[in-house]
């Protein structure tokens, strides 16, 4: 039943493709004022389409939020929808880290069964100090 998606751009429209374009050069995660504000140049665009384009690029897989950030990522990892997207951001320099992990996605899934309870998305966000940032 889970269905591989392939983080297609084609059938996006030009407006979801430079906020994908924006997420992607960007350092760090942006917010959805901070992706508008680099819209400004060309084609001038409203709040509720930046939220459209990005709502649209998480259903297709193709980034993420950060609910503890309110900010936005580009998805690093081609993943399975039903793959769970982890995050480690740093505290102090903004530095996000996207990583998957088979180990806890299935002790979810376990506690999910043995629960009764249908997940439907999950994003785990893990806060702390990077490499650089704790020397």
């Amino acid at each position: 039943m889970a269905h591989t998606h392939h983080h297609s751009l084609d059938d996006l429209n030009e407006t979801q493709k430079r906020v994908h374009r924006i997420l992607c050069s960007a350092q760090n995660p942006l917010s959805a004022y901070e992706v508008l504000d680099k819209m400004r140049g060309k084609g001038a665009v409203t709040p509720p389409t930046v939220y459209r384009s990005l709502d649209k690029l998480i259903e297709k897989g193709l980034a993420h939020r950060l609910e503890s950030l309110n900010a936005y990522v580009a998805c690093k990892h081609p993943h399975d929808h039903q793959d769970m997207a982890a995050f480690a951001i740093c505290e102090s320099c903004g530095l996000v880290k996207e990583f998957t992990d088979p180990h806890i996605s299935e002790r979810l899934s376990h506690w999910s069964e043995d629960h009764a309870f249908s997940a439907k998305k999950v994003t785990v966000e893990i806060r702390g100090l990077c490499d650089s940032c704790q020397k």
